[in-house]
């Protein structure tokens, strides 16, 4: 027997940097307190979501991985409270720029990090303009508490990104997110699309979901841009056990932390009965390797 406690943090970001990392921090150790083992923070939570547009200003605000500021404090505060942290950051590498994770371990180690394979762009969501398409591939990580697989927001539309991971040997999918209304259709609400579409992933692959999101309103930043976009963030952070079952879910406009508690050892033996990776059939799959849908030809025959 294996048992896991994840927590999900939901949180609304000011315009304060410092205020956002102090709040993180508070509630990651709430959330220890209750007897979390991984704690999973939202996407880019030191700062207001930036994407709504357009300013090379904020540029200024991505830090290498090596010696981040926010990741070396995290990481102190994952080996004091003995709890594995997936920390979201902006990182410069070189004059390139990422959407990026750094997978904290219990003793306060960089386990390494992963850069967001799938970048948004539409209005609201301008991170083309921001972050390149990462190039780490995806990952799975071994952590005191278990083998965690991490995509990035727009990653937990694509379910070959979660079968990848679960090809990897991941025990638990954790999904740090910013998502919310749509300034260009103010009555489209996508957050239960959102949430049902993680939910298959779990089912899909047998394993638990974790997926933090922000809330509240924040303002576009008139005069700084040409596209500049209020978005309103729906929270409904959740977590979602192995057969796709919604465990725990935060309301739209609150901060919450969310629990569950999993058997690793009880997850991967109906994983292995329902047989579902044995019996794949990956040769008949390779039209998944075109960007249309085109049958791809083996030159061996």
């Amino acid at each position: 027997m294996r048992l896991v406690k994840v927590a999900v943090i939901q949180m609304a970001c000011s315009e304060d940097h410092a205020e956002n990392v102090d709040k993180a921090e508070n509630l990651v150790r709430e959330a220890a307190v209750q007897g979390a083992n991984i704690i999973l923070l939202p996407e880019l939570f030191e700062t207001r979501y930036f994407c709504k547009q357009q300013n090379p200003e904020f540029f200024e605000w991505a830090r290498p991985f090596e010696k981040h500021p926010v990741l070396e404090r995290m990481g102190s505060v994952a080996e004091e409270l003995n709890v594995v942290l997936p920390v979201s950051f902006f990182e410069r590498s070189g004059n390139t720029f990422f959407n990026s994770l750094a997978i904290i371990d219990a003793d306060g180690q960089k386990l390494g990090v992963y850069r967001k394979s799938h970048i948004p762009d539409g209005p609201g969501y301008l991170e083309k303009f921001y972050f390149s398409p990462g190039n780490s591939g995806f990952k799975v990580w071994d952590t005191r508490f278990g083998k965690i697989g991490a995509g990035i927001c727009w990653d937990q539309w694509f379910p070959e990104a979660a079968r990848v991971m679960a090809l990897q040997g991941a025990e638990i999918l954790c999904y740090p997110t910013a998502i919310g209304s749509e300034p260009t259709d103010t009555d489209y609400d996508s957050c239960p699309h959102w949430t049902i579409t993680m939910q298959g992933h779990a089912a899909a692959n047998i394993m638990p979901v974790m997926a933090s999101n922000r809330f509240g309103f924040e303002k576009g930043i008139s005069g700084k841009s040409e596209n500049s976009y209020d978005v309103t963030f729906y929270g409904s952070s959740f977590i979602s056990g192995p057969k796709g079952e919604l465990l725990e879910q935060a309301g739209r406009d609150e901060e919450k932390i969310l629990l569950a508690e999993f058997d690793l050892d009880q997850i991967q033996k109906l994983r292995s009965g329902w047989g579902i990776f044995r019996d794949r059939r990956p040769e008949l799959y390779n039209v998944l390797l075109s960007i249309d849908g085109s049958p791809i030809i083996s030159e061996i025959q």
